[in-house]
């Protein structure tokens, strides 16, 4: 599985970041960054959140 951001929507919230540390984090200037792509299975749970709390939907899993 892989993460899919869409860096033009993306606000920089940061709810993803809270819920998926592990996974991703926002920059000095407030960007979003994924440490990480594919997703293993021990991450999905966490990619799968990161997703859902996104409150405009810049992220998905494919």
């Amino acid at each position: 599985m892989e993460i899919i951001l869409d860096r033009p929507r993306c606000e920089g919230h940061g709810l993803c970041e809270e819920v998926a540390p592990q996974l991703m984090h926002l920059d000095d200037e407030g960007e979003l960054v994924l440490d990480v792509v594919h997703v293993n299975e021990d991450q999905l749970d966490a990619a799968k959140q990161a997703a859902r709390v996104c409150p405009v939907a810049a992220l998905r899993l494919a």
